[in-house]
């Protein structure tokens, strides 16, 4: 089963609605104020486009290549309306949001790609990677797949009494050590479990914070290498977790762990709580790496499945 656009029924699609309310009411308010009054797209216009999609945290490199974009079809076609423009920005906005490879498309109710499937989420403190998990298990448990946590965040006693609730809360399983203990240690019990259990999905957590990049990067793959060792071609999935809230911090964030290590997936959470929810085109744009979750809310059936299209559609849709 294809990961774009399914199991988007019409509950997720009011939680999208409702979670982007923000971002909408003030994305639309500026991309409205950019073409009041106008019949045609000129220069005027699309200046004022461009500082809409700044302001909204689309970021400057997003934002140049959609108005270049524009400015094509606009040189193309000598007469553009306002209301032309509306539908060609939704176009080119999806446009640069990146899908997921068919061989890695996946979604809480498809078959997936291996079984087990492992996903290692990283990212750093604070940004509701815990929480992320928590959701996941629930999500991917709801859809009828067993689950096993792994707790490899052991340099916060805090990360693992997090995960450990997550994991009674759900009702999943969790694999865990002393604090202090091996990360590589962790990851690799959880995979020995997994596999002696026969699980669909293991999720394992890592550390938010190390002392510097290279002893992250040191970390990362060590925790690779012993998952390795058990399943070859696993983790089939390396998670990044960005608060979407932090808008530019975000993509700052991306930058450091795409340099450390090789992320496939990004989770952007808290969009319901920003007005800066553009920073989802920004980090797409600039990393092409598919967004695969997005966190809309608190309830754990509020991580969805990022659907572009629908993303973009509750982006420009008017009222709530």
């Amino acid at each position: 089963m294809s990961f774009f656009g399914k199991l988007f029924g019409k509950k997720e699609k009011e939680s999208l609605d409702q979670g982007l309310q923000k971002t909408k009411e003030g994305f639309l308010s500026k991309i409205t104020k950019a073409i009041a009054g106008k019949s045609t797209v000129d220069e005027e216009v699309l200046d004022n486009l461009e500082d809409a999609l700044v302001s909204a945290d689309v970021g400057i490199d997003t934002t140049v290549k959609i108005i270049e974009r524009i400015e094509e079809r606009v040189a193309k076609d000598k007469y553009l309306t306002t209301n032309e423009l509306n539908k060609l920005l939704q176009q080119e906005i999806e446009a640069v949001l990146v899908d997921a490879p068919e061989n890695n498309s996946y979604n809480f109710g498809s078959e997936l790609p291996a079984k087990p499937f492992v996903i290692l989420v990283v990212g750093v403190n604070g940004v509701g990677k815990t929480t992320t998990i928590g959701k996941l298990a629930y999500n991917f448990k709801k859809a009828g797949k067993s689950v096993l946590l792994g707790a490899a965040d052991t340099f916060r006693a805090a990360a693992v009494d997090q995960l450990t609730i997550w994991s009674e809360r759900v009702g999943v399983p969790i694999v865990k050590q002393a604090m202090g203990s091996d990360p590589a240690s962790v990851a690799f019990d959880t995979v020995q479990s997994g596999l002696a259990k026969g699980v669909d999905v293991i999720i394992i957590d890592t550390a938010g914070r190390l002392h510097n990049k290279a002893h992250l990067m040191d970390e990362l793959g060590k925790i690779r290498r012993v998952v390795q060792k058990q399943i070859p071609e696993a983790p089939h999935e390396v998670m990044l977790v960005l608060d979407g809230s932090t808008g530019q911090n975000a993509l700052e964030q991306a930058k450091h762990f795409t340099a450390t290590t090789d992320v496939s997936a990004l989770t952007i959470t808290k969009l319901d709580g920003t007005a800066k929810g553009g920073v989802v085109l920004a980090i797409a744009n600039q990393f092409k790496i598919p967004v695969k979750f997005i966190g809309v809310g608190e309830k754990m059936e509020d991580l969805l499945v990022f659907d572009k299209h629908e993303f973009v559609d509750s982006l420009f849709k008017l009222g709530n």
